[in-house]
């Protein structure tokens, strides 16, 4: 992929977190921090995290900041908060999407909100980026909760080819603080950076040339629609101020508006 790979420069771009990350008395107190400066979040579906009140908190508060809404999905695995690989057969994994999903659309149509994307958690998000049958498998049974979903996953070769063989909307997804191998595939095996300065100054990087640092220390040309920013990260807050002033994110279905003539 990396050949037909064009540096270029980025205008538009989406700024995204996770939300309703608590279940029950463990609550993540730091994670509606990002909420003000996202463009989009992903509510978890009670597998790995959310309860269902948290979910429904989650959601209000996502409606009151007007940010477009998705599933966050995860394997049943509260203990480990989806974390720890789970071998599923094919129809089980499809299964346990469409269960999620499915969940909170209808929870999301209580409010008069919609779901418009579905982002794996956790060791499901690593498996899908790192095997394109897992990748394959989670786009089938996202289309088949909706058409118009829109599959958020880590840049790659995988990602591309699962939304073109299920015939589903990608949208790819950079982290600043995490380091890439020489093909654009996270270095999953490395140590998350929490540098804000260094990860501003790949986010300019990334802004104008679709570049992110490679594990051979040099850089990658990759596709970018969306920004994860994680709660756990200590500097989360500061380098997405930072990053604010940088860049005014947009929603990714927006930019498909764009290209469609709906808005200037």
């Amino acid at each position: 992929m990396q050949n037909v790979l064009e540096r270029k420069s980025i205008k538009n771009i989406d700024f995204n977190c996770d939300l309703a990350q608590s279940f029950g008395i463990y609550k993540n107190s730091s994670e509606t921090r990002l909420l003000d400066y996202v463009s989009s979040v992903n509510i978890s579906c009670g597998f790995h995290a959310g309860d269902p009140l948290t979910i429904k908190d989650a959601l209000l508060e996502a409606k009151e900041k007007n940010v477009v809404v998705g599933a966050h999905i995860g394997f049943d695995d509260i203990q480990g908060f989806g974390y720890r690989k789970m071998d599923l057969a094919s129809d089980e994994l499809e299964a346990l999407v469409m269960y999620q999903v499915g969940a909170l659309m209808t929870f999301a149509k209580a409010y008069h909100m919609e779901i418009e994307h579905v982002r794996p958690h956790g060791a499901m998000y690593r498996q899908a980026a790192e095997d394109l049958e897992t990748s394959k498998i989670i786009a089938k049974a996202i289309r088949k909760c909706s058409k118009w979903l829109v599959y958020y996953g880590a840049t790659g070769e995988n990602l591309a080819i699962a939304g073109e063989e299920e015939n589903i909307q990608v949208c790819h997804e950079v982290h600043l603080e995490k380091i890439y191998d020489e093909n654009g595939n996270i270095d999953f095996g490395a140590r998350d950076l929490e540098n804000t300065q260094i990860s501003i100054q790949r986010l300019k990087d990334l802004l104008a040339h679709s570049q992110v640092t490679n594990n051979a220390g040099g850089k990658t040309v990759v596709r970018a629609d969306s920004i994860h920013f994680s709660n756990k990260l200590s500097n989360a807050k500061e380098l997405i101020i930072q990053a604010r002033e940088i860049v005014e994110p947009l929603p990714y279905n927006y930019k498909n508006a764009q290209k469609s003539g709906w808005v200037d």
